[in-house]
């Protein structure tokens, strides 16, 4: 059986990710596939690439041959450089920037003005506290 490491197209139309996977060389493109190595997202900057070096590195230990697309992403992480008995092979995969805090200019007039505290609560409190001297003279002059 000839195993090969391919992509496998997923996405909408026009929206395409990848699968990494190894499947039999005489299955569909996107059909059965025997194990999922990684992911590869080229329609992002920069292109997001995931793969599973160990197992990359177990599937041509043993004979899986990667497609042209597959070996360049492969060299771009440095499995291949591994493969091939480099010591020095290393990742030259790009990575996202973490996106940064935002933070208010404190020198601008702010937008939203903040609510004012109401007199009505204050209103409450007062008859509130008055309350039980209220009561006790009241009982008072019942009495």
């Amino acid at each position: 059986m000839a195993v090969k490491i391919r992509l496998k197209r997923m996405g909408k139309i026009r929206a395409p990710y990848y699968r990494i996977v190894v499947a039999d060389g005489r299955t569909k493109r996107d059909g059965r596939s025997i194990e999922e190595i990684g992911k590869y997202h080229p329609t992002e900057e920069p292109s997001f690439i995931e793969v599973d070096s160990a197992r990359a590195q177990y599937w041509l230990s043993v004979g899986a041959q990667p497609s042209p697309q597959v070996e360049a992403i492969l060299k771009l992480t440095g499995d291949w450089g591994i493969f091939k008995g480099d010591k020095n092979a290393v990742s030259t995969v790009k990575t996202k920037q973490p996106k940064e805090a935002f933070v208010s200019d404190e020198k601008k007039k702010p937008v939203l003005k903040p609510k004012a505290e109401k007199p009505a609560d204050k209103v409450e409190e007062a008859p509130a506290a008055d309350a039980p001297e209220a009561a006790a003279e009241a009982t008072e002059d019942k009495a």
